[in-house]
């Protein structure tokens, strides 16, 4: 069974550890102590609460499943094109656009932005895992 301290689960949440801790002390999220009196968030219990954030703030009807809420930290914009760039968490998401659609979004550094990201290819790797030779 896979088990989250506190800061792993806020970590993997994108909230501060005393976001998480205050969910479990108001009994939305789970936890148990280990034998250190560490609290600890099970996987498949954090996965399910983690799912249930998303269904939360997804809201709409959309065919792309991958939303990353953030703030825009660079507008690169030429005679056509514009290169955008979102924080979102600790991820980075850049997306390439028309300049009139940036326009049109107002999108400019500091604006709250989501990235909506539909994708036939999309490659999962396990952190600290080194890809087998010859696997697909």
């Amino acid at each position: 069974m896979t088990t989250f301290r506190i800061s792993e689960a806020a970590a993997l949440l994108g909230v501060s550890a005393d976001t998480v801790r205050r969910w479990v002390d108001a009994g939305r999220l789970g936890a148990e102590r280990d034998e250190h009196g560490h609290r600890q968030v099970d996987g498949a219990e954090l996965a399910a609460f983690a799912r249930a954030q998303v269904e939360e703030v997804e809201g709409g009807r959309s065919s792309a499943r991958n939303r990353f809420r953030g703030i825009v930290t660079e507008v690169i914009r030429d005679a056509v094109m514009a290169q955008v760039e979102i924080a979102a968490g600790p991820f980075r998401v850049v997306s390439l656009m028309s300049r009139q659609a940036a326009d049109e979004l107002g999108l400019e550094v500091g604006v709250v932005a989501v990235a909506v990201i539909k994708s036939t290819n999309v490659v999962v790797e396990i952190p600290g895992h080194e890809r087998v030779a010859g696997a697909a």
